[in-house]
Formats: C-alpha cells, sequence, structure tokens
C-alpha cells in the first residue's frame, strides 16, 4: 500500500485557519447528532508522527477518531496539521450525516470504543472472523 504525502491528498493549502478551528468545527458536527465530546487532543512521538484525536459518547456508546497528519515533502508540518485538521472534519461531517441516515452506531462502528480500550477497527481481522459467529448467534437467539 503506498503511503501519500500531505501534498498529494485533499485540502492541502486550502486553508489558513488554524487547526483548533477545524477541530471546534468538528466537534459541533457531533454535539449536533446529540453527542458529547469527552476528549480531544493532538501528540506527536519522537520520531515525528503525530495525529488529532476526538472522543464521544453518542446514544450511550464510546467512539474514538484519530486521524494522523501525513509528512509533507516540502516540511511545511503548519500546512499538514491545517490539512489533517481540515480533513478529519469533512470525515466527521460526512459520517454525521450517515448517521443521521442509518444511526450512530452503524455510522461510527469502526469507531466504536470496546471494553478492552481498543476500537473496533483496531481488530485483527481474524478476530473479527471469530466474533462474528457469537454474535450472529445471540442476534437470532430471540427469533
Amino acid at each position: 500500500m503506498k503511503i501519500y504525502s500531505a501534498e498529494e491528498l485533499n485540502y492541502w493549502q486550502t486553508s489558513r485557519s488554524s487547526p483548533d478551528s477545524w477541530i471546534d468545527k468538528a466537534k459541533r458536527q457531533i454535539q449536533s447528532l446529540g453527542g458529547k465530546v469527552e476528549a480531544e487532543g493532538f501528540g506527536q512521538d519522537s520520531e515525528g508522527k503525530a495525529a488529532f484525536m476526538i472522543g464521544f459518547s453518542l446514544n450511550g456508546d464510546g467512539f474514538k477518531i484519530i486521524w494522523p497528519v501525513m509528512k509533507s515533502k516540502t516540511g511545511n508540518e503548519r500546512a499538514a496539521r491545517i490539512q489533517a485538521a481540515t480533513s478529519l472534519y469533512h470525515y466527521i461531517k460526512g459520517i454525521c450525516l450517515y448517521a443521521a441516515v442509518v444511526g450512530p452506531k452503524p455510522a461510527f462502528f469502526g469507531h466504536l470504543m470496546l471494553p478492552d480500550g481498543k476500537i473496533a477497527s483496531q481488530l485483527a481481522s481474524d478476530k473479527l472472523a471469530e466474533m462474528i459467529p457469537r454474535i450472529v448467534m445471540i442476534e437470532n437467539k430471540g427469533r
């Protein structure tokens, strides 16, 4: 799988608004759906990998979305952070629209917080395959 640079992706240098303003817009999208933002953050490790995070609850379920900041070929890290925050906003806006149609849990399923602290999309495919028969059996038990 090819790893793209920031310059090759959408929203590269399309805004001068701060990352915080885009994160605030994303939080308002979640709140307009009835969600409560529980946490937000930006982090960077010693290797320079960075990401934004928004954690929220909705209808009793917890969700966490992590959006990475892509590396800039030209070293423009500020623009890369703005791009990441902008992308996160547009992603959340799209999921919120989908959630209004199908419901929040199906729309945000990949970001569902599991009891062990992982999010659903972090499950290994073989582990997910092991769970499917139990889920189907539980769903069909009362029918």
